[in-house]
């Protein structure tokens, strides 16, 4: 689907030049307005002449469906639950964003804070940027910023899930972002159609998981349960009474995949689509989004393969053998440790010692 067809600045040989886009002399170019097309339900995007303007009015009144945000602590199974949303045929989920917690660090109005916006989610995280993941032009992100009036914050991040989502032909998306779990507040300030899915998992098995990766937050027994601990309670305090959140655990959806499914379809005003189930029969190729990160000198933070490596389980069908791996893996000493620091929420979530 071809949707960008404003004018941008280019090199010598009519080539476009991107270094300007973060140099700014394409942010400063003044290129044309547009608007977004309420066809049906949802929104779509559309070029209109200069004169048109977009008013940021989506609110969930003004027509847009219902976001599903795939929270939990980190290996709690979201990458597997975000490869059966995407799966469905209206819904696209990209791979983990994060710069939604920029949201209210951004300042100023129009222009200046239209620029703010744009460097901060292009060059997230600023350690090793993950804009190459999502398989989007900078030239075409800035020019569709750049129709916006007025422009917002909320409607920057509507624009970049807008985009992502046309890439397939697919009008609804989603994000799957875990550490959003420790965000939910401010994500439902700036997106109030957000309906947040909590994925909890035992946290012996996310521990026994987490210890292998490279993000985990350490190697001791105590850092890992006290890590998971946070994520899950600071998500139940923020989430626990509200509408817009849901809790799902990851042994129900691996048990029951059908049933689980469907509640969770109809929680973000979805169609049950049985095409989730075969979710591994496309995963493979989704998964190769996720591209080699490097940090701001050229090293390699991680590469593509490792990246692919750590999801190789959702190319595959559920499997019950990853549910409960901690009691032949763990120590009894490790899971007594464990329990010193996260037994109690394990006993309030049902899980038995």
């Amino acid at each position: 689907m071809h949707l960008w067809n404003a004018p941008a600045e280019r090199s010598g040989d009519g080539a476009l030049d991107c270094r300007q886009l973060k140099s700014g002399s394409i942010i400063q170019s003044g290129v044309a307005r547009a608007t977004a097309l309420q066809i049906g339900t949802y929104p779509m995007p559309l070029l209109l002449p200069r004169e048109h303007k977009f008013v940021d009015n989506e609110t969930p009144a003004a027509g847009l469906p219902p976001m599903p945000v795939i929270v939990g602590a980190p290996r709690s199974g979201t990458t597997l639950l975000r490869v059966m949303l995407d799966a469905h045929p209206e819904l696209a989920i990209p791979p983990e964003t994060g710069f939604l917690t920029l949201g209210a660090k951004f300042r100023g109005t129009g222009d200046v804070l239209r620029q703010q916006f744009f460097r901060g989610v292009t060059n997230f995280p600023s350690e090793a940027s993950a804009w190459p993941d999502f398989q989007l032009s900078e030239e075409s992100f800035w020019l569709t910023l750049s129709q916006i009036d007025p422009f917002t914050v909320s409607a920057g991040y509507r624009t970049f899930y807008r985009m992502y989502a046309a890439r397939f032909d697919k009008r609804r998306w989603g994000d799957k972002t875990p550490l959003y779990c420790m965000d939910i507040e401010p994500i439902r300030n700036l997106l109030p159609e957000a309906r947040f899915i909590h994925l909890i998992r035992d946290g012996r098995d996310v521990v026994l998981s987490l210890r292998r990766m490279w993000f985990a937050p350490g190697q001791d027994i105590e850092t890992l349960a006290g890590y998971w601990r946070k994520c899950v309670l600071t998500a139940r305090k923020a989430g626990l009474n509200h509408s817009d959140y849901l809790e799902v655990r990851y042994e129900d959806l691996i048990l029951n995949t059908p049933e689980i499914l469907k509640q969770i379809s109809q929680f973000v005003d979805l169609n049950y689509d049985e095409k989730m189930l075969r979710y591994y029969t496309r995963s493979e190729s989704r998964l190769k989004e996720h591209q080699a990160r490097f940090r701001a000198d050229g090293s390699v933070l991680i590469t593509q393969e490792d990246r692919l490596n750590q999801q190789r389980r959702t190319i595959q069908p559920p499997d019950p053998a990853c549910i409960g791996a901690w009691k032949s893996e763990m120590t009894p000493d490790e899971q007594s440790r464990f329990w010193r620091v996260a037994g109690g929420l394990l006993e309030e979530l049902g899980y038995k010692a």
